[in-house]
């Protein structure tokens, strides 16, 4: 990625009107420098902003540097940065990922890591660039933000810039979604994000018809079980096949890979306990999975980014005594082989039953649900019976190019 093409864009010449008074030039990312002021650029551009707090920069390379991401197994990708005046003011991607055109059988490129100064036409020069770049390699439709495709970052903020942070949810202020519009760009696919209470206090009467109970009466067939942190590699790949199958037909739907399962899981094992997976089997047969993940956020609040030696040690003692009051259900899925019976239609309700007991051992206050399709009727009613309304909404946009 950082070898291949050199060629600053003009974006004077690119075909949109621009202040002519000042230098805006968008350049590939072909170095470490560059790579560096890309990956950590977000958090000098938002640095400030209520609602926002910076990701680890380390967590960032593990997403977006083709050492470290599992992406660049089956993706390619390019970079953009765009400097005004020589100063750093907005970074883009563009990708394709070979496992969502084999998916979605059309060549749809995607963007994504769109974060910039509030200037309509800095955003216009970044989406040009990634244009551009997918145009030459035979793209015909564009879509995103993805960073880097639909299983991992996704969506741009566009309700919820003030709510808790959560983690693997991106943050944008309101001017990039409305920039991206004012460029040409229309709206593919709303994501919503729902925060429920969580803990003992939790009622889970709202959801779970009178009755059923797993592992009791008509359910007694049905049982779960935790995560077995020795077999987790196992547990992961576990997880992997249930979403896939269960979310195969769902709206821009792609499948997760066992790379990306086994960096996933990686990354993930120090923050997890056993009570964050709930498995549901019957007759040892999978039929549903969930996993809940600790909000990284909870304890970096403080930290800017890039952690002293001092502040490592401050958030290895956090994570050891797991100071977190926030989780998010990051994955959930049901088997296809359920689908239409009695049992597939409150399968949902009974997982997301078994998290809420898990609230009696965990220690969040609240759990946050996300994301959701905007189409996803039968889940959005479920969640809407214990929260009302999104805490945050997300947006997915599309442009033929």
């Amino acid at each position: 990625m950082i070898a291949s093409q050199t060629t600053n864009i003009d974006v004077s010449q690119a075909g949109f009107h621009m202040d002519n008074s000042a230098s805006l030039t968008v350049t590939p990312v072909t170095d470490n420098r560059l790579m560096s002021i890309f990956i950590t650029l977000p958090r000098h551009l938002y640095k400030g902003y209520k609602g926002y707090v910076p990701s680890l920069d380390i967590q960032q390379k593990n997403i977006l540097h083709p050492k470290k991401s599992p992406f660049f197994k089956f993706g390619e990708c390019r970079y953009f940065i765009a400097f005004k005046e020589g100063k750093p003011v907005g970074r883009i991607s563009a990708q394709i990922d070979s496992v969502a055109l084999k998916q979605w059988n059309e060549p749809i490129g995607c963007f994504g890591a769109l974060d910039t100064i509030e200037d309509p036409a800095v955003v216009e020069a970044l989406l040009r660039a990634a244009e551009a770049w997918l145009r030459q390699k035979g793209m015909k439709k564009i879509r995103g933000p993805f960073t880097l495709n639909f299983n991992s970052e996704s969506g741009c903020m566009i309700m919820g810039q003030t709510a808790p942070p959560m983690i693997a949810m991106p943050w944008h202020p309101t001017w990039v979604g409305a920039f991206t519009e004012q460029a040409g760009y229309k709206k593919a696919m709303d994501l919503f994000s729902y925060q429920m209470e969580y803990g003992p206090q939790s009622s889970r009467s709202h959801i779970v018809p009178a009755g059923l109970t797993m592992g009791e009466g008509s359910l007694g067939q049905i049982t779960t079980r935790m995560l077995d942190k020795k077999n987790i590699q196992r547990d992961g790949e576990i997880l992997r096949s249930l979403y896939n199958n269960s979310w195969k037909n769902n709206w821009g739907f792609v499948p997760l890979t066992k790379m990306e399962i086994k960096s996933l899981i990686k990354e993930l094992k120090p923050l997890l306990k056993p009570e964050h997976f709930v498995l549901v089997e019957q007759k040892g047969k999978p039929l549903a999975v969930a996993l809940v993940v600790p909000n990284l956020y909870d304890i970096t609040y403080d930290i800017n980014g890039a952690p002293t030696l001092l502040q490592w040690a401050k958030l290895g003692i956090r994570i050891l005594r797991h100071r977190f009051h926030s989780a998010r259900v990051i994955l959930l899925g049901v088997s296809s082989e359920i689908y239409g019976t009695a049992l597939g239609a409150v399968m949902p309700a009974l997982v997301i039953s078994e998290l809420m007991n898990r609230g009696k051992v965990l220690p969040y206050k609240t759990i946050e649900l996300g994301w959701i399709l905007e189409n996803n009727t039968p889940m959005r009613r479920l969640i809407e019976r214990l929260v009302p309304e999104p805490s945050k909404k997300y947006r997915l946009f599309e442009k033929d190019l």
